[in-house]
């Protein structure tokens, strides 16, 4: 494959409004794609945009939407249309986590966690590949988490949510191979994004080890650069160690570790906020 020449491209968002996705619509202008930015948050959204147009002059499109909505992304696609706007990238970064006893939790929460994380994730992806991969230019970009490498007790609907959107990434990467359509999962560890932010302090990890939304864009980006791109990539050197050696874990001793690491976290955010842990 060549390189993504992104001065051509057109960049769907989601989770736009802050953390990593506010990270890849900055590091994206910057490589010269106009963008389209989706979150719930209008008025970050318009901040981020007069950003970006004052910073790079690419065209950028701002679009609201509650991405728990039923149909998210058949409607994202039909607004992208009425306006004429033709996305050939998109990054799915919205989403949110939970933390608590699953029989402890709101099932309320629990099936809006779900509708953000995964079926909204299948929405946009299954409303916008067709249109990608005849393009055959751009990348899907689906963010998962390090989450994704073992069942994880205390936030055992997160954690399954991200292993769903590993899976089903890697899938598409091999669906797309022929079509030049570039798809990677992208696996950040903790990140210093709103994801801990909504806590009001530093209750899960003190601040320690959290990996800034620069470098996990950066990270992807390298990745989607190579003649070559993976099907999915860790974010920092550590990480990947702990992806490769989560695969060879008996279930048993995967869970375990898990709940070793989670038992202390406590973990709540928003949805549409593009921040990952």
């Amino acid at each position: 494959m060549s390189r993504v020449e992104w001065g051509g491209q057109t960049t769907l968002v989601t989770g736009a409004s802050a953390g990593i996705g506010a990270e890849f619509a900055r590091q994206l202008t910057a490589r010269g794609s106009d963008l389209v930015l989706v979150a719930r948050r209008a008025d970050r959204l318009d901040t981020l945009a007069a950003e970006l147009t004052a910073a790079s002059g690419v065209r950028v499109a701002v679009v609201p939407l509650d991405l728990g909505r039923p149909a998210a992304g058949q409607a994202l696609a039909a607004e992208v249309d009425r306006r004429g706007i033709p996305v050939t990238s998109v990054v799915n970064c919205a989403g949110f986590g939970t933390h608590g006893p699953f029989a402890q939790e709101d099932a309320d929460r629990l099936a809006e966690e779900i509708a953000v994380d995964v079926t909204a994730l299948v929405d946009v992806s299954r409303a916008f590949i067709g249109r990608l991969q005849a393009a055959g230019t751009g990348v899907l970009v689906n963010v998962a988490s390090m989450a994704a490498y073992a069942p994880s007790p205390n936030m055992a609907v997160y954690a399954a949510g991200k292993a769903f959107v590993l899976s089903f990434t890697e899938a598409l990467w091999q669906e797309s191979l022929a079509s030049g359509l570039r798809v990677l999962a992208l696996s950040p560890g903790a990140t210093d994004t709103e994801f801990f932010d909504v806590l009001g302090n530093d209750a899960a990890d003190g601040g320690r080890g959290r990996q800034a939304p620069r470098l996990v864009v950066t990270t992807a980006l390298r990745a989607l650069d190579r003649r070559n791109p993976p099907p999915s990539v860790a974010v920092g050197r550590l990480n990947q160690v702990v992806a490769t050696g989560a695969r060879l874990l008996s279930r048993r001793r995967a869970v375990l570790a898990m709940a070793a690491l989670t038992g202390r976290a406590v973990v709540r955010t928003g949805p549409g906020s593009g921040a990952h842990a």
